[in-house]
């Protein structure tokens, strides 16, 4: 059976793909079987970064380690029972058709509430929420006071996770290993730094989710997009010398593998 990594979070902004990107094709870079899939059917930036990997590793006659993209196969309305959702149908179809020959199925979801998104949580068996280092992103998870000191209650994203999470108890399923990872964390030390800090570590006692550090603002993950690439890919299309920004990005990006946990995975790049 494969482990099914779904990335959510009903902000967009926060930075979704880019993990996305990152661990799917990282993953298959330590010899993993990865599949992907990406929810949201407007926009596809994860597909759009597939596509252009495909295109740039055609282009130049190479070969690199990585995922499996496939689209939601097309179900015929008209064989559905009343009531039934087709977008349950489908989601359903194209990790049943996966998850066999697949380690690892990773589902990127739209930053938006959608029927997808929701059917995609509760089959999570570990959750990635990205979450950019503002009250303003913090507020999807948790409504704060006015001094940024004290929870008042779960917001409507984590109240969505809590449902996903009681759907899969009543079906027997393991628990959903909920990460929230930290992107865009400033280097300096600075007074809404540590309130957000402060918030999260509340906030991860008391609805049950792990913490792990995520990635900076940085230029290189704009400059990747169009190619495909991610910069562990750099020095196998003949880049021999990363710039510091880069070896940071990389490094931050070997941390966050390690913080995921994820089973089987040893990083050793």
């Amino acid at each position: 059976m494969a482990h099914i990594i779904v990335v959510g979070n009903e902000k967009g902004g926060a930075g979704k793909s880019t993990v996305s990107m990152h661990v799917a094709t990282a993953l298959a870079r330590l010899g993993h079987k990865v599949s992907t899939l990406d929810l949201d059917l407007r926009q596809r930036s994860l597909g759009r970064y597939f596509e252009n990997r495909i295109n740039f590793l055609n282009g130049a006659d190479t070969g690199l380690p990585s995922p499996r993209h496939h689209d939601l196969p097309e179900i015929d309305a008209s064989k559905l029972k009343p009531g039934e959702n087709i977008y349950d149908h489908r989601l359903s179809a194209a990790v049943a058709e996966l998850e066999s020959d697949s380690d690892f199925i990773l589902i990127d979801c739209p930053g938006s509430h959608t029927r997808l998104s929701q059917v995609a949580h509760s089959l999570a068996d570990t959750l990635i929420t990205p979450l950019n280092d503002s009250f303003i992103d913090f507020d999807l998870l948790a409504r704060i006071d006015s001094k940024g000191e004290k929870i008042l209650g779960p917001s409507v994203y984590s109240e969505m996770v809590w449902n996903a999470r009681q759907l899969r108890a009543q079906a027997g399923l393991k628990p959903i290993d909920w990460v929230v990872v930290r992107n865009r964390v400033g280097t300096q030390r600075m007074l809404n730094k540590e309130k957000m800090q402060r918030a999260i570590e509340m906030l991860s006692q008391r609805i049950g989710f792990r913490v792990a550090s995520g990635f900076s603002e940085r230029v290189i993950f704009r400059e990747l997009f169009p190619r495909g690439l991610t910069l562990l890919d750099l020095k196998d299309i003949g880049v021999k010398q990363l710039n510091i920004s880069n070896i940071a990005a990389r490094q931050e990006l070997r941390d966050m593998m390690r913080e995921l946990n994820l089973p089987g995975v040893e990083i050793d790049f």
